[in-house]
């Protein structure tokens, strides 16, 4: 008889638990488990130990009498219910009860099957083998749905880094345009993310802001070289055209499903927009003006006053923020502003650390009062 079921050894590798007050019972399904080639086994006759050796052993498959006493098999498994909340962990239940009562309260409970007592040995292994084919299954099927997450959370990360790949390079296209070096985009994105930061924005946010403001004037690419690299001070109708750049850029950027570019169309559309209600395209005023917009706004007039333009030459930073200062309530937001202000030497060190070349005479901050 042993030998007709030892082409059951598939299954001898699983580790059982066997949970009965009688010394006698489990030495009985020890004898049995071990005649057909199980050996990770391991009993107790104390059913309190049952959630302690669960969470050392992880067991295949539980053997658990019902009757027991103090700590019933039904306490034993309502106590196993929140350590066990992912895999299927089969249970069977060593009964002497064959009431209809009974068998309901253990399925509910959760048991996956019964044995009556005493043991009948073919139908006991059966039962085993039945319960740890399915056991084996349900972790094949798990294996294989956290193998294909992984695969999809590396594939969707490839493709975000490859996404924030070309939101950079299209932006340094057009930075290129008039900035020698594009490094302008490189101090954008992090002066943007760390003034975001400062302001409270959620962590989600400020990775949106890192890499959607350097997008903020792609429009540029639609202006004509003659006005956007013109060294002097540009015409009525010159102004005009350079001030579309807003609406190209958003345009451009347009009808995405992607946050990143969600998130650089807002930027690139309002950026120029003014706290006082002046600025362009749509004259925008105050919190009607996007949040990120208005955090870009500030960043980039700071990294214009203090780096080389065609039609002029870098300020210094005290300079430069004297006059954004006098634009606070004006320009800028000034709830943005004053953060900015407490940043102001870790921006001055962005500006340092990513200068242009030829941006090397950035003098040292005066003292704040």
């Amino acid at each position: 008889m042993i030998s007709s079921l030892s082409r059951e050894a598939k299954f001898t590798d699983a580790k059982i638990l066997i949970v009965d007050d009688e010394q006698g019972n489990i030495h009985v399904l020890e004898r049995m488990l071990n005649a057909v080639g199980y050996r990770n086994i391991t009993s107790t006759t104390d059913s309190r130990s049952t959630p302690d050796l669960y969470q050392i052993m992880h067991p295949d498959l539980i053997l658990l009498d019902i009757k027991m006493p103090g700590f019933s098999g039904f306490d034993v498994m309502n106590a196993l219910k929140p350590l066990e909340t992912e895999s299927y962990l089969p249970i069977l239940v060593l009964t002497a009860q064959l009431d209809t009562e009974t068998r309901l309260k253990a399925i509910k409970a959760g048991a996956k099957d019964f044995v009556n007592k005493p043991f009948i040995m073919e139908e006991m292994l059966a039962r085993i083998n039945n319960l740890l084919e399915v056991r084996m299954l349900h972790n094949s099927v798990c294996g294989k749905k956290k193998s294909l997450e992984t695969q999809i959370m590396e594939s969707s990360q490839e493709l975000r880094q490859y996404q924030v790949e070309i939101i950079h390079r299209l932006a340094r296209a057009a930075e290129y345009r008039d900035n020698e070096t594009g490094m302008h985009i490189i101090r954008i994105s992090k002066l943007c993310e760390y003034l975001a930061r400062g302001l409270g924005l959620s962590e989600h946010d400020c990775h949106l802001i890192r890499h959607a403001s350097p997008m903020h004037d792609i429009g540029k690419i639609g202006i004509p070289d003659h006005i956007l690299l013109k060294p002097g001070k540009l015409t009525l109708e010159e102004w005009a055209v350079m001030k579309t750049h807003a609406d190209i850029g958003a345009l451009i950027l347009s009808g995405s499903e992607s946050e990143f570019l969600q998130m650089a169309e807002i930027i690139a559309g309002s950026h120029h927009e003014r706290w006082e209600g002046s600025g362009y395209p749509k004259g925008l005023k105050g919190e009607e003006i996007p949040l990120v917009s208005r955090v870009v706004t500030v960043c980039d007039v700071f990294d214009a006053l203090t780096s080389d333009r065609p039609y002029k030459k870098a300020w210094s930073v005290d300079k430069a923020f004297a006059e954004m200062e006098s634009q606070s309530g004006k320009l800028f937001d000034p709830r943005i502003f004053r953060t900015f202000k407490t940043l102001l030497p870790e921006m001055i060190a962005i500006i340092e650390q990513f200068s242009d070349s030829s941006q090397q005479h950035i003098q040292p901050q005066r003292k704040l009062s």
